[in-house]
């Protein structure tokens, strides 16, 4: 564990839990023995609960009062997986961390082969999905969509169809936890360090247990966190609508003017409202882009932390109790 006195670990295990009761048991003895099998005791599991509403705290208590190798860093309220996983991943101690989510959807199996690519020379090793089984074809849809999208907007190379999976090296930990924005994208910000990181392709299974905590309006919100984090071409998009709303202007100022000296009444009183309309439709949406980064500005500058944690809880036990 972290408090062997000079002893550096060798993997620290990272996983977010949000009401996740339905999943804890087998996740702790497939992360366990995947770990053990790689490194031998030389591992922390560090299980994050943000706020969770059911019974996840209490199986994670038992957990380390009947288990070794376990870390429970309990959250005050839910303050959303990003910042979770920052929770953890600040607490990490190994000179290899393992980012897995709770659900059991990316097989922790596929440590040991991330661990030899690593071997082989990379610094981040990340899960890229071949397939999602179990999921809607709408989520499926949704996803392409988003990643796509954010693929054209963002102005760094996040890798398309992956997730937080991944596996990294101490160098990149430490450069992560130097990182101060509260609105977190965190594989955009692992994307943004650079290095040599490498996909492993993988099919995603369905969940373990339990329902999925990402509604739709968490899922735009996350996106709105990527888009904003990354790149401000939404801003330049709000630059040239305005321009483009500008030429058009002229050219009506110009025929109304041009109608003016000829003597004729302006034709078009339909047209014109309508052009009117778009235009102010368009203010509204330049407005509103403005509005957005504005307030994040508004939020970052605040210095709130990221996060407030109730309480730690370490494995004491020498033995696992059975």
């Amino acid at each position: 564990m972290s408090d062997r006195i000079g002893e550096k670990l060798a993997l620290s295990i990272v996983s977010p839990c949000y009401n996740e009761e339905g999943c804890i048991d087998e996740l702790y003895r497939r992360l366990q023995a995947t770990a053990a099998a790689l490194v031998g005791d030389s591992f922390e599991i560090i299980l994050v609960n943000d706020g969770s509403k059911d019974k996840t705290l209490e199986k994670l208590r038992h957990l380390t009062l009947t288990k070794e190798n376990v870390v429970v860093i309990n959250l005050s309220r839910n303050f959303g997986h990003e910042n979770a996983l920052t929770a953890g991943l600040l607490r990490a101690e190994g000179q290899r961390v393992f980012i897995v989510d709770a659900d059991l959807q990316d097989p922790p199996e596929l440590l040991k082969d991330m661990m030899l690519m690593m071997d082989a020379g990379a610094d981040v090793v990340y899960g890229r999905r071949r397939s999602r089984l179990g999921e809607t074809k709408l989520k499926m849809i949704s996803a392409r969509f988003f990643y796509r999208m954010l693929e054209r907007l963002i102005e760094i190379k996040i890798p398309l169809d992956t997730g937080d999976f991944r596996l990294m090296n101490r160098k990149t930990v430490d450069v992560f936890k130097t990182f101060p924005e509260e609105f977190r994208f965190v594989r955009g910000l692992l994307s943004w360090i650079g290095g040599n990181q490498v996909a492993l392709f993988y099919d995603r299974s369905p969940r373990y247990a339990g329902e999925s905590a990402y509604p739709l309006t968490k899922l735009v919100r996350f996106g709105l966190d990527a888009v904003t984090g990354f790149s401000i071409l939404p801003l330049r998009i709000a630059s040239y609508l305005g321009f483009l709303m500008g030429l058009m202007s002229a050219a009506m100022l110009i025929y109304a003017f041009y109608g003016w000296i000829k003597g004729e009444a302006v034709a078009g009183w339909t047209s014109l409202s309508c052009f009117v309309l778009t235009i102010g439709s368009v203010q509204l949406l330049v407005l509103g882009i403005f509005g957005e980064y504005l307030g994040r500005l508004y939020i970052e500058s605040k210095r709130r932390p990221l996060f407030v944690i109730s309480d730690i809880l370490i494995s004491k036990v020498t033995e696992p109790v059975t």
